[in-house]
């Protein structure tokens, strides 16, 4: 589940709990209402955990090339591209 999903599972659950009227016997659409935007958030924190916690890399643009390098707090290029 992405965040997308995530969202959508709230928005469901905030329209079952707040906005549906209708009484089905033997079924709380409140109670579903809660649970499916528990769900969501606890789906979306865990996508923006993942999501933060993600590797990253520098790029560094060269003429005619691309290098990867593994991130740095600071990072000085000291070749002479001469």
């Amino acid at each position: 589940m992405r965040i997308g999903g995530s969202l959508a599972l709230i928005a469901i659950g905030a329209i079952l709990k707040w906005a549906i009227t209708a009484h089905l016997s033997g079924v709380n659409l409140g109670a579903i209402g809660i649970i499916l935007m528990v769900v969501g958030i606890i789906g979306l924190l865990l996508t923006v955990g993942f999501l933060a916690s993600r590797r990253r890399t520098d790029v560094i643009h060269r003429d005619g090339a691309t290098t990867y390098m593994e991130p740095r707090d600071t990072y000085r290029d000291t070749y002479d591209y001469r």
